[in-house]
């Protein structure tokens, strides 16, 4: 039996409210992050992911305040990403509830910043942000500002160097699968577990309850993070933990 995978649901913020779109596009108001992110730990999921959409467009991060209300009942890990810029951001994060950071942009511009939050606060609390986007066969551009900015930085190499700078995770989202329902980057996802060694995350593509199996089975995955799949009730998080073992595939207990 293969080792439990975590699963994760993530929820996309814009102001007050949940978005989804499809390759990070064409925003659509889904629901209020406080009532899906309950109805999530009720059904039973391992984590849960709240990303500031629109936090390095704008230089901060407003959603410390729903996390800290949710801290207070959801006891799952909880994962913030959008806007974390400098260490002060993490300690802010974590004081409001949350358990770990997801950094992108600003690790991208300074990947120091890997190893001085590592450092500080431990790589356990450090999650890199991946937004893959595939440019050749076998080669993906890592983007930043929830996929509005190119960088010419190749994701393999970023995943490899995150890792050695101190990311205790790596949150691989593919920007060409993100929001279409119709299955994951199977290529992209090997490619990252196969660089490094630390804990990834899947993001990006999932439709059914196979895509999540198919990820677990074939990619190695340890965790992965769903949202049009829980957020459009495609697959409820309990039904999901049921196909998964009925696939042989071991599932956490919920909280």
């Amino acid at each position: 039996m293969l080792p439990p995978p975590r699963i994760i649901a993530r929820l996309d913020i814009k102001g007050a409210n949940v978005i989804k779109g499809i390759h990070l596009e064409g925003l659509r108001i889904v629901g209020k992050p406080g009532e899906m992110a309950r109805r999530y730990y009720e059904q039973g999921v391992d984590e849960i992911i709240y990303m500031d959409t629109v936090a390095s467009l704008y230089g901060r991060n407003n959603i410390l305040p729903m996390v800290e209300e949710a801290a207070r009942d959801i006891f799952v890990p909880l994962t913030v990403g959008g806007g974390i810029r400098k260490i002060e951001d993490i300690v802010a994060a974590l004081r409001s509830g949350a358990d770990k950071v997801a950094i992108n942009t600003a690790a991208i511009a300074r990947p120091e910043f890997i190893r001085e939050a590592a450092e500080a606060l431990g790589s356990q609390c450090i999650v890199i942000s991946i937004e893959a986007k595939q440019r050749a066969p076998g080669k993906w551009e890592a983007l930043t500002d929830n996929g509005r900015e190119r960088t010419g930085v190749d994701v393999l190499e970023w995943a490899s160097k995150a890792e050695k700078l101190g990311a205790g995770e790596i949150l691989v989202t593919s920007v060409d699968k993100e929001g279409t329902k119709s299955g994951f980057d199977h290529d992209l996802f090997r490619a990252v577990r196969e660089r490094v060694c630390i804990p990834v995350i899947g993001c990006g593509g999932a439709g059914s309850a196979r895509d999540v199996i198919a990820a677990v089975e074939q990619d190695r995955l340890d965790a992965i993070a769903c949202a049009s799949l829980f957020h459009y009730g495609l697959c409820s998080i309990p039904d999901l933990k049921v196909a998964l073992a009925g696939a042989g595939i071991a599932i956490r207990k919920a909280a």
